[in-house]
């Protein structure tokens, strides 16, 4: 059975719509997000136009600062000093990647924990591991929301995480770890990495490859998050596990698209309110 990640999306954009209402209707200050966008990586320019739409559907404002791709490492600084001492922004989002000429981690490093919304400063990565309210990564967080939705409860079960990013892998281990989960993250190093994923009651595929995921890797009924953004023979989008081949095996996966892209988005602007009340109180 698919989780419909773009409905359970909509439900918590509804909800951050009825909260910034309330919010307009008391007099009070609108959250603001700034996206950096630097360059003209037409990936990145995509995601951004879906942020500022998502921001408008909800009633947030949202500010894209378009950069040239030659802005020097010290310019980019001076902006992303200004927006941290900015009281009218609660949210500051850098787009990765960024051109090669300019540190992201040094970068990255420079947003106020605070407005971090991507949940990727090292202060928010530490709140995590510390299991510590913060700020969480956007992706990890709505595949949690989306085993809420389907009533899925992780204690006592194994899960398998195959890709071990900072952005994806090792964020989603530590929130499964903290709901008590057996958790195995495997990489592209791992051995017997069929007879890993076979073990998998929640099988997490992050690795960026096409399909790579047949049903020889899943465990019948086991439920399947696919975190793949790839591009098939076809040029048509897919994850990294073969839809058509494991969904009549598994209980729930998330399909490309429709599952756990759109709910990036709603995660990204549910940080972004959260910042907000964190700054109003």
């Amino acid at each position: 059975m698919n989780i419909d990640g773009k409905n359970v999306s909509l439900k918590r954009k509804d909800e951050i719509k009825q909260k910034i209402q309330q919010l307009q209707n008391e007099g009070k200050r609108i959250p603001k997000l700034v996206v950096i966008l630097v360059g003209n990586n037409q990936a990145s320019q995509v995601y951004v136009r879906n942020k500022e739409k998502a921001c408008a559907y909800v009633g947030m404002l949202s500010e894209i600062m378009r950069l040239d791709e030659s802005v020097l490492e010290d310019e980019l600084i001076q902006v992303i000093e200004r927006l941290n001492h900015d009281e009218t922004v609660d949210g500051i989002l850098v787009q990765l990647p960024l051109p090669q000429h300019i540190h992201e981690e040094r970068i990255l490093d420079l947003i106020d924990p605070k407005k971090d919304v991507d949940g990727f400063h090292p202060i928010n990565v530490a709140k995590l591991f510390l299991g510590q309210d913060g700020l969480v990564p956007c992706t990890p967080q709505g595949m949690m929301v989306l085993l809420d939705e389907i009533h899925y409860d992780l204690t006592g079960k194994e899960v398998v995480v195959v890709g071990r990013s900072n952005i994806v892998g090792k964020p989603v281990s530590l929130l499964c770890l903290q709901r008590n989960a057996t958790v195995t993250i495997a990489h592209s190093r791992t051995e017997n990495l069929k007879e890993v994923c076979q073990r998998a009651d929640v099988l997490i595929a992050a690795i960026g490859q096409a399909k790579f995921f047949t049903k020889d890797y899943v465990k019948p009924g086991a439920v399947v998050l696919d975190v793949g953004m790839d591009r098939d023979e076809n040029d048509k989008l897919c994850g990294d596990v073969d839809y058509q081949d494991v969904k009549d095996i598994v209980s729930y996966i998330t399909p490309v698209p429709g599952g756990i892209g759109p709910m990036t988005i709603a995660m990204l602007l549910e940080n972004t309110l959260k910042a907000y009340y964190n700054r109003e109180e």
